[in-house]
């Protein structure tokens, strides 16, 4: 820890960066989203006094809700009290993924032991570092997956839990998003945390989240395929782009729709990124609480969704 133990308790300025056009999914992009391919950060009413300390905390509200998910599709059970932190929060919904063969099972208890570390690594580096990190808020991952499936044209309900195929649906649902925020928040942090080694850090947690993107987008397009090459449907593909439609319509476009290979069209695409300079997608912290909330575009968002009373921190409501 290091490297994160100089982190500033300056303010950091507020960067605009260049997200990429070319973002598949909704026609249109709420209100409050740029639309010209330029995202600027949505700063919170206090920008002047963000820190580096609450861009690790906005990122640890993350790793909370997907370290989770991973883990009770994994055990059945969530993050321990130790790892939770003091006034937690408690979690709704979570259960053990049925039907896993063993090469499946250990799939997921590997992706669920990263994100576990990731918590630990954020929450050790922040006391490294003489600032408090927030603890664990409420998090719903039942309800929030089956109003989340509604807003995107699933039908019949949405159980993350019920299936392999299913779980890696639920998956799709957090990996880009962790990109992409990860991405966003990089050019957020200070010169004294870029000189404490904190970019490298964020951008060694992004590595790995990219990893687990790559990996489930692989999958579900390799399941397609087999599924297509033994005349079977399989409808977990369509889903997962259903959702990647609806999160560009929350959070700012910036998604890249899986497809199918043909013998006259380009590989599928396991990658979200720009299309034209094969950059990954950004987001801003503005854009990751829609996403997590479950709202469009509006000022004043404070919960919902994965987080049925808000996260934790130093930016919690939405500015645009």
């Amino acid at each position: 820890m290091d490297t994160l133990s100089l982190l500033s308790k300056k303010g950091v300025s507020r960067r605009n960066f260049l997200a990429g056009a070319g973002a598949i999914g909704a026609a249109s992009v709420l209100a409050g989203c740029a639309n010209d391919g330029t995202i600027g950060i949505n700063p919170p009413s206090t920008s002047s006094s963000i820190t580096d300390a609450d861009i690790l905390n906005f990122a640890l509200n993350l790793e909370y809700l997907e370290a989770n998910f991973f883990l009770y599709s994994a055990t059945g059970t969530g993050l321990a009290t130790s790892d939770q932190g003091s006034g937690a929060g408690t979690v709704t919904g979570g259960s053990k993924v049925s039907g896993l063969t063993s090469q499946q099972e250990d799939t997921i208890n590997e992706l669920a032991y990263a994100e576990q570390q990731h918590v630990r690594f954020l929450q050790a580096g922040l006391t490294a570092s003489g600032a408090a990190y927030i603890p664990m808020p409420a998090i719903d991952i039942v309800n929030s997956f089956n109003a989340l499936a509604t807003a995107a044209g699933i039908s019949g309900g949405f159980n993350p839990y019920a299936n392999y195929d299913s779980w890696l649906v639920g998956a799709f649902v957090f990996e880009d998003v962790g990109v992409t925020a990860y991405a966003g928040a990089a050019p957020l942090i200070s010169a004294a945390g870029v000189a404490a080694g904190l970019l490298n850090d964020a951008a060694g947690i992004q590595a790995v989240e990219a990893y687990h993107a790559g990996f489930i987008r692989t999958e579900l397009t390799a399941r397609a395929i087999a599924a297509a090459a033994a005349g079977t449907s399989y409808p977990y593909l369509g889903y997962a782009n259903q959702i990647s439609t609806l999160r560009a319509t929350l959070g700012g476009g910036n998604e890249t729709q899986l497809t199918l290979p043909t013998s006259t069209s380009t590989p599928s695409s396991i990658a979200a990124a720009n299309p034209s300079t094969a950059v990954g997608y950004s987001r801003t912290l503005d854009q990751v609480l829609h996403i997590v909330y479950g709202t469009g575009g509006g000022a004043g968002v404070a919960k919902g969704g994965f987080f049925p009373s808000g996260i934790n921190g130093a930016y919690t409501v939405t500015q645009s």
